[in-house]
């Protein structure tokens, strides 16, 4: 897997959160579920105009372990712009809009740009910048609707959603009312992307994840492939002041 394609792997998950060591897992439940009114479950998610923070990423798959510290800004439902760094020395810049994700890469002096219809054809799953953006906020990754299915664990609520041949498992602590797993999975290829949430501290008003694990499980030519993202936030602030998103391509460098 060439390096552009992990980062945006990298990204997908994005960066939503993470740490091994505190990673929650919501309790099992030995009790038949009860199945309550779909409208009846009110999720706690984060809402904001500009969003900054810095974190660092760490994307392992069976061949290598690649660690990345990165500067993150979002202006809601519009854009999202990353700055790598790896040991002190910037690595590269991202840029994810609603049309498309493109990485520069500073050190080999190119940079690539992905178009979601060929990710999502890629990895069987509907991408779009909706979805990255609610996977970095801990928020729901497709929207509410009356298919949905509501389930109510011991200490906690099971919503499953459907989108095509996609089950959407969203596990929610009752305690919270925070989203703490996710769980992406395909029928046909059985691909299958996972997201666990942790760390939850104060933004704001609301509880914000700021560590999360990410495991994604896919086929391909060499068999059943695992990425695993761990993204650690130090540090996030929401409000109103106006951010930029500086992204200037040198004519130097190539398009891969």
């Amino acid at each position: 897997m060439n390096k552009s394609l992990r980062l945006v792997l990298l990204l997908l998950s994005v960066v939503a959160l993470q740490s091994c060591s505190k990673k929650i897992t919501p309790p099992a439940d030995r009790q038949v579920a009860n199945i309550v009114p779909n409208d009846s479950l009110s999720i706690e998610e984060i809402d904001f105009e500009y969003l900054h923070g810095r974190g660092r990423m760490v994307l392992k798959d069976a061949n290598k372990e690649t660690e990345v510290k990165a500067n993150i800004r979002v202006r809601k439902d519009s854009v999202i712009w990353m700055n790598f760094s790896v040991i002190g020395v910037q690595g590269g810049r991202a840029l994810i809009t609603r049309d498309s994700i493109t990485i520069m890469h500073n050190v080999k002096n190119e940079y690539y740009v992905f178009q979601y219809s060929d990710l999502s054809k890629r990895f069987k799953m509907d991408i779009n910048y909706d979805m990255i953006q609610a996977a970095m906020l801990g928020n729901l990754l497709m929207p509410r609707s009356d298919r949905d299915t509501v389930e109510r664990k011991t200490a906690s609520y099971l919503l499953n959603q459907q989108s095509g041949t996609i089950d959407v498992l969203n596990y929610i602590s009752a305690a919270t009312m925070k989203i703490q797993k996710v769980e992406l999975k395909e029928n046909n290829t059985h691909n299958s992307l996972v997201i666990n949430y942790a760390n939850f501290q104060p933004l704001d008003t609301k509880l914000f994840p700021y560590d999360g694990t990410i495991s994604l499980f896919y086929k391909a030519a060499a068999g059943l492939l695992n990425t695993t993202i761990i993204f650690e936030y130090s540090k996030v602030e929401v409000g109103d002041k106006e951010l930029r998103f500086p992204f200037n391509i040198p004519k130097k460098y190539d398009r891969r």
